[in-house]
């Protein structure tokens, strides 16, 4: 098993990612990335390793969120064009070849206006690269659910996006 620390410098980025998306507030995102971390060391020892350390994290990242939202009774959203950009490339699969042909604002534009949880899934798949059995044990569902919602979702999107341009 890694060290907290290398497991900190490997999805902190992508830990506040998901927290930002959620809450729409750089502050507020920083805190719950390191009230997430903090979390995850209390509870190391009960990870089995049966999912990804990302997936686990991701999870533990909502529990974190929705405890907020508890206390808070509010929700924000970012707008996506604020999301840091991520310095390392992401593979190159299929959706991304199909949205690489569109306007990167355009899309952040029209992701932006998305409902949930469409919002969340094509933002973990295309900006977090996650896998569809990734994404499904984040959001507590299926694999099926997260493609069909991908696939919804995306559709969705390559319509508003081809309106605009017309």
């Amino acid at each position: 098993m890694k060290s907290m620390e290398e497991i900190y410098s490997q999805y902190a980025k992508m830990i506040y990612g998901f927290l930002l998306v959620r809450t729409g507030e750089e502050d507020l995102a920083e805190e719950l990335t390191q009230e997430t971390f903090y979390q995850a060391l209390k509870s190391l020892s009960r990870f089995d390793g049966k999912s990804a350390l990302s997936t686990w994290l991701c999870g533990i990242a909502k529990n974190v969120w929705y405890t907020h939202l508890r206390k808070q009774k509010k929700y924000h959203h970012i707008p996506l064009e604020e999301i840091p950009e991520q310095s390392e490339p992401l593979s190159i699969s299929l959706e991304q070849e199909v949205l690489n042909r569109l306007e990167s604002r355009q899309i952040k534009e029209q992701m932006d206006n998305m409902k949930e949880p469409a919002r969340t899934v094509i933002y973990l798949r295309l900006i977090e690269d996650l896998s569809f059995r990734q994404i499904g044990e984040i959001m507590e569902k299926s694999e099926t659910w997260a493609r069909v919602t991908f696939y919804r979702g995306k559709e969705r999107l390559l319509k508003e996006v081809t309106a605009d341009e017309r």
